[in-house]
């Protein structure tokens, strides 16, 4: 039987329909305030407004959810950028309390542009913060790059280096900010306990439900633009052939 559901609907309104304190772990990659309209391979999608104000009403509904959603001991890893990092994590810590930052990870990916007026910009961030004290967490492991420990295992840090999509990429579906499932894999099975749920209030290619779904976890997501739940859909079909789609509009 399949283990995931994914909607069509508004990240506020859907995550209302969930019962408080039922997921175990809620990973997003909202919009990251750039103002632009993005050309998908199935239509076309616009980012949230960049003025910081605009940006905290967009926002801070969106954590009060999760908040209200996760288990008492459950995660919330954010995917953002420069733009906005240092207000979310405030806005973060405002709900969750100073006390339930874990990490700041960085994602360093490597490709893109370079620039005469300032250092190359190269990673994403990804705030970590946990709702209560016993938060599920098994170490990644990754290989270890020094001349010490060439060809064993360590611990991750974090500072991830996970290659990001190139064109050719197998797994690329036509989103065009669609993460890479390595990363995803990682972050879900380091913060989601088996059979546990993970929730996407806002999935767009549906990469995290996927790296759910394969780790032997459940998944939830919604997502209010119509093409990117037609994506989803056939990526986590390919899985199991048996969705789990209720349309919202």
């Amino acid at each position: 039987m399949a283990s995931w559901r994914i909607e069509r609907s508004d990240a506020v309104r859907g995550m209302a329909s969930l019962e408080s304190g039922s997921v175990d772990l809620c990973y997003l990659d909202p919009p990251f305030g750039t103002g632009r309209t993005h050309a998908a391979a199935r239509g076309r999608f616009a980012d949230a407004a960049s003025e910081p104000h605009a940006y905290e009403a967009f926002m801070r509904p969106w954590i009060d959810a999760i908040h209200r959603v996760l288990t008492p001991h459950g995660i919330v890893l954010l995917h953002c950028d420069w733009r906005h990092v240092h207000r979310l994590r405030l806005w973060l810590e405002e709900r969750f309390g100073a006390e339930g930052f874990v990490n700041h990870i960085v994602w360093r990916y490597g490709l893109g542009g370079s620039s005469a007026r300032r250092f190359a910009r190269k990673h994403d961030d990804i705030l970590f913060f946990a709702k209560g004290s016993e938060y599920f967490f098994e170490p990644p492991r990754v290989p270890a790059t020094s001349a010490r420990l060439r060809g064993r295992m360590k611990k991750a840090t974090d500072v991830l280096d996970v290659p990001s999509l190139n064109n050719m990429a197998h797994e690329r579906c036509g989103w065009p900010t669609q993460k890479p499932l390595q990363l995803l894999d990682l972050l879900v099975r380091a913060c989601c306990r088996p059979g546990g749920l993970v929730l996407d209030p806002c999935f767009g290619s549906g990469t995290s439900l996927i790296a759910a779904v394969a780790s032997g976890r459940r998944a939830r997501g919604f997502d209010v633009d119509p093409a990117a739940v037609a994506v989803a859909e056939d990526r986590l079909r390919s899985l199991d052939g048996e969705p789990r789609l209720r349309t919202r509009t």
